[in-house]
């Protein structure tokens, strides 16, 4: 009877044992596509997850990253020894020691599957396997039984020891802990133990101690279950697990442990996955649009394939151009809302309130459209919606955070943000065309619109140097040209005249050099020019040159700004001034690298020379006299320090009804462009004081060349230095206007209209 017993016991163990291996056959090989595929060898070779591209400044700062799965791969070396006990504590202790399969563990888990339980077994490297191979949701991995209860799960479990058996032969286990850790969930959409570390504790993966080593360790078994931010409740409990693991297999203390349990969870919170957080946001939008084109067309996966991209934003000038914003446009807000007080700011050519203007912004929002669909032309109903107080988050400035609780009806809610200016800032070396700075906005949480390459607004007489260039280069004028300031009439092809005004609405009938006019801003100077030039299309041609991508209407009025252009394409064009004559592109991006560090793209500007050496001298020097002359609308800028220590060619704009105050300013490496307004042409201050481009805009650019000149180490770095606008060797046009005494001024025959003070225009 004994020997029975024995040999019933050996022929069960061999039954067991030819069925198990019979079962790894039928799942190695999907027999009758019952059990669904296997990874394909070569993907075992070298398995794969997707890894985000990170964008980097100049001076070598993490900008931001673009990914499906925010992850950035670290090295053994770089991870630190207290997430390697906890992880081996609570996972896989026997992790060093068995090759891929853990008996002991495995065995313990067969009466929990006969009972139709299920529980943790998988060793470190068949939770790895089920990442990379995706063998639980894959599709390609579904066979016939996949779907049967019990029986799928036991094929998923197979798959995942076979995976891991051969992933024990081709890898350390150093190689394999790294991997796991690098491609592991943590929930926030941080993927890998790096971007976990920075998310919720704003440290890298070296730098993590013991205590939130448990914590990350922890989420490992449910992420969304055991994330600290939602649910830190579960989450300490979790902890304290880990904690007591690391206790019973001696990694720490008894009265460590028990310390430990006592701590309460402290977080840190990161903005690694985050777009709306961190430097130069905008920059960040725009960018990932032009890497997204990039990428197509030349196979690579912008969020997968772990590109790095290598910008020319350089993270110091970034952080002074929204210093700079930051301060002045708080100021200018609440200059705004006084002037506004007890009104609403959406006017009319004739100053009045626009009645339907909130009907009309209402559909553009996303809340009425969605209303629109559910109840069609049931105006009630949809209105109903409208005005409806909800629960929301709101942009402020009154607080460091920029937003606060509140409750409104979506209809107030568009009331509240059409009260708000907007602003875009760039900022670019005028040799390299590089872009250092790029506000896009004051908040790309609340306002994602970029007002920087994305918009376009009517540039006053900020695109009045173009006309003077030209001028210049066809009309050989020379900077003491002199013009008198009397009304210009064109008579238009379409019909009518077109005459231009001063800002005070009258003409002096004075006499102006080129320099005087364009310092002062005079709009007759301007509309003279054009004149003499006979045709607006040589300007637009020139405007072309220059790098103006918008559409220009070839109407007298071009000379006074009358059609749309972007900051982005009129600091290239100023730039050229700068650099003799030679517009280079402006650009963004240095090089791209693959995730192995191989260069698969240098960026390589355009350039082109546009005007003669001599002219860009003498525009740089015409454009001094903004803030040189007594009568410059630029004036203000000699109270700011660089200033003193450099020249400065500067140019305000500001439009008809104060819609848009611009300023554009140059040193000898730099060009910078500021544009300030509404959202909405009709919202705007209602008199020159407030809304001239000298109040809007230029205390802002002034703010930021502050700070850049007062840096010695980044003047340094970057090959920056005080001083002059170089002149050319050969400069045969006289600058000294004084030699020429007073000449008679072309058309002072003609009648004029005298009022106020013409030497404050600033159109």
């Amino acid at each position: 009877m004994y020997f029975k017993y024995i040999k019933l016991a050996w022929l069960g163990f061999f039954s067991v044992t030819c069925f198990a291996l019979l079962w790894f056959v039928l799942v190695g090989t999907d027999f009758l596509g019952l059990f669904g595929g296997m990874p394909d060898l070569t993907k075992l070779e070298n398995p794969e997850s997707e890894i985000a591209s990170e964008l980097y400044s100049a001076d070598g700062v993490l900008l931001g990253k673009h990914f499906r799965e925010n992850r950035s791969p670290i090295e053994h070396d770089k991870i630190s020894p207290n997430l390697l006990k906890a992880l081996y504590a609570t996972e896989d202790v026997r992790f060093e020691n068995h090759s891929g399969i853990d008996a002991k563990a495995t065995f313990a888990i067969i009466p929990s599957l006969l009972m139709g339980k299920r529980r943790g077994s998988s060793t470190i490297t068949q939770q790895l396997a089920k990442i990379l191979f995706k063998t639980r949701t894959a599709e390609e991995l579904e066979g016939g039984l996949s779907d049967t209860p019990l029986i799928g799960f036991l094929i998923s479990k197979t798959k995942e020891w076979i995976l891991a058996v051969r992933l024990e032969r081709s890898y350390t286990k150093k190689e394999l802990v790294t991997m796991y850790l690098n491609t592991a969930e943590f929930s926030q959409n941080a993927y890998g133990i790096q971007v976990a570390a920075r998310t919720y504790f704003n440290v890298s993966a070296d730098s993590v101690n013991l205590l939130q080593a448990a914590l990350l360790v922890g989420m490992l078994q449910n992420p969304t279950t055991f994330n600290p931010v939602r649910r830190p409740e579960k989450a300490i409990v979790r902890r304290n697990t880990v904690i007591e693991q690391m206790e019973k297999y001696d990694f720490i203390s008894s009265a460590e442990a028990d310390s430990m349990k006592l701590m309460p969870i402290k977080l840190n919170l990161g903005d690694a996955g985050d777009h709306n957080a961190g430097l130069a946001p905008y920059f960040r939008s725009y960018s990932a649009k032009y890497l997204q084109a990039w990428c197509k067309k030349n196979g690579y996966d912008l969020y997968s394939d772990g590109l790095k991209i290598y910008t020319t934003i350089d993270s110091r000038m970034q952080r002074f151009a929204e210093a700079a914003i930051d301060t002045h446009i708080r100021q200018l807000q609440k200059e705004f809302i006084i002037h506004w007080k007890g009104r609403n700011p959406w006017i009319d050519e004739n100053g009045r309130e626009i009645k339907n203007f909130l009907n009309i912004a209402q559909k553009k929002t996303e809340r009425y459209r969605d209303a629109k669909r559910i109840y069609g032309d049931d105006s009630l109903s949809i209105a109903k919606v409208m005005n409806t107080p909800v629960k929301m988050k709101v942009f402020t400035w009154d607080n460091p955070k920029f937003e606060k609780d509140t409750t409104l009806s979506p209809i107030d809610s568009i009331r509240y943000y059409k009260h708000f200016l907007q602003t875009g800032m760039m900022a670019m070396e005028v040799k390299t065309g590089h872009i250092k700075a790029w506000v896009g906005g004051i908040n790309h949480k609340y306002f994602q619109y970029d007002h920087v390459k994305q918009g376009a607004r009517q540039p006053g007489s900020t695109f009045k140097p173009i006309v003077y260039a030209a001028s210049i280069e066809e009309q050989g004028y020379t900077p003491c040209e002199r013009v008198t300031d009397i009304p210009r009439t064109f008579v238009l092809p379409s019909g009518g005249t077109w005459t231009a005004k001063n800002s005070s609405g009258g003409y002096s009938g004075s006499s102006y050099t080129l320099r005087q006019a364009l310092a002062a801003s005079i709009n007759t100077v301007a509309a003279y020019l054009m004149e003499k030039l006979r045709d607006p299309k040589i300007v637009i041609n020139y405007a072309q040159r220059l790098g103006i991508t918008t559409p220009l209407d070839a109407v007298p009025a071009l000379c006074l700004g009358s059609s749309d252009v972007s900051v982005h394409d009129l600091v290239g064009a100023y730039s050229t001034f700068a650099n003799k004559g030679t517009w280079v592109e402006p650009n963004f991006i240095v090089k791209i690298t693959d995730k192995n560090g191989k260069v698969i793209f240098q960026k390589v500007p355009q350039k082109k020379e546009v005007l003669s050496e001599q002219t860009a001298y003498v525009m740089t020097y015409l454009m001094r006299g903004s803030n040189e002359d007594g009568n410059g609308t630029a004036w203000g800028l000699n109270r700011y320090k660089f200033k003193r220590e450099n020249e400065i060619a500067s140019k305000t704009g500001t439009t008809s009804n104060y819609s848009d105050g611009w300023f554009m300013g140059m040193s000898k490496d730099l060009a910078v462009g500021v544009w300030t307004g509404g959202d909405d042409r009709s919202i705007h201050f209602r008199d020159i004081y407030h809304g001239a481009g000298a109040h809007m805009s230029m205390p802002a650019f002034a703010k930021f060349l502050e700070q850049v000149y007062a840096d010695q180490t980044l003047l340094k770095q970057l090959g920056y230095s005080k001083g002059k606008f170089p002149q050319p060797e050969q400069l045969s046009i006289e600058l000294d206007c004084t030699k020429y005494g007073s000449p008679t001024a072309r058309d002072s025959t003609e009648y004029f209209v005298p009022t106020g003070n013409p030497l404050r225009n600033d159109f």
